[in-house]
Parts: C-alpha cells; sequence; structure tokens
C-alpha cells in the first residue's frame, strides 16, 4: 500500500514537473521540456506591493497577491475598480474614509443606514470578519473571514485597489 502511494505521489509530482520524492523508485523528468517554473512577479504586481510597503501598519505587512487572492469572494458581489458598477454589494471604489451607506444610487439596508462612521481598516477589518456580528440585520449574506491574516492582507488589497 504505502509503495502503491509513492508511487501515485512520483506521478502527481512528475506531471507537475517536480522530481519525484527521494526514495522512490520513478526517476526525475531531466528533459528540458516546457519548463514550469514561476514566472517573475510583474512590474505591475512589484509596484502595487510597494504601495502595500507603504501602508500604515499593520497593513504595511501584508501581501497583496494573498489580498487579491482573498478578495476573490468578494467579487461576486462588488466591483473595485473606478467608475464600476454596483452589483449585488456597493462598488467599493473610494471606500477607506467614505462614510457607510453614502454611496449614490445603492439600495443599503436599514441596519447600514442607521449606522454613522467612516469606513476605515479598523471598521473593515470587523465587517470582513463578521458583518451580521457587527451590524445585525444586514443583507450582506457573507460569514466572514475569520483568520486575521486573510482580512489584513484583503484590507491592504482594498487601501491599495480602491485608490487606483
Amino acid at each position: 500500500m504505502r509503495f502503491m502511494l509513492a508511487a501515485i505521489a512520483a506521478l502527481a509530482l512528475a506531471a507537475c514537473g517536480q522530481s519525484a520524492p527521494s526514495g522512490s523508485t520513478e526517476t526525475p523528468n531531466t528533459t528540458n521540456e516546457s519548463s514550469s517554473a514561476p514566472a517573475a512577479p510583474s512590474a505591475d504586481d512589484a509596484q502595487s506591493q510597494a504601495a502595500v510597503a507603504a501602508l500604515p501598519a499593520p497593513y504595511n505587512a501584508a501581501n497583496y497577491q494573498a489580498g487579491r487572492t482573498v478578495f476573490a469572494q468578494c467579487r461576486s458581489c462588488h466591483t473595485i475598480t473606478n467608475g464600476g458598477a454596483n452589483m449585488v454589494g456597493p462598488n467599493l471604489h473610494g471606500v477607506i474614509d467614505r462614510p457607510i451607506a453614502s454611496l449614490q444610487n445603492f439600495n443599503y439596508s436599514p441596519p447600514v443606514h442607521g449606522a454613522h462612521f467612516n469606513w476605515d481598516p479598523e471598521h473593515l477589518d470587523q465587517w470582513i470578519s463578521n458583518p451580521q456580528a457587527m451590524l445585525p440585520g444586514t443583507r450582506m449574506g457573507f460569514a466572514g473571514v475569520r483568520d486575521a491574516t486573510q482580512r489584513r492582507d484583503v484590507i491592504a488589497y482594498i487601501m491599495v485597489e480602491s485608490t487606483r
């Protein structure tokens, strides 16, 4: 059984262009066919990570790419581009320092209308953690991001992208 698992792992790794683990009977593929080395970061990625580094702590230690990955959960309901459309949720461009429920042409739920604060990283952290706990009765049907590092990364991503 162990041999079978090792063989399957070796085949899976070989299919990904990885060498077989030590102790395996497979020999690594040494031909120089199309290499699957990761692409070098683009200039845009480097600029985006530099923009993150300029943010106040703790957001300056965030990972832009990880934040973009977490934001993929948000894209089903939100846009973040300048002039982007409202969807199920409002456009998030310029959300930092914007008063809650202030975006024109979006129908906010009563609990959101009744709140009085500006969106800052601390409020976003609380909101992204659990919207229903922050404002019970909101229509935002998102369970939340429980991991603090993921929240930090996505907030840094929003801080960078919502100002472009």
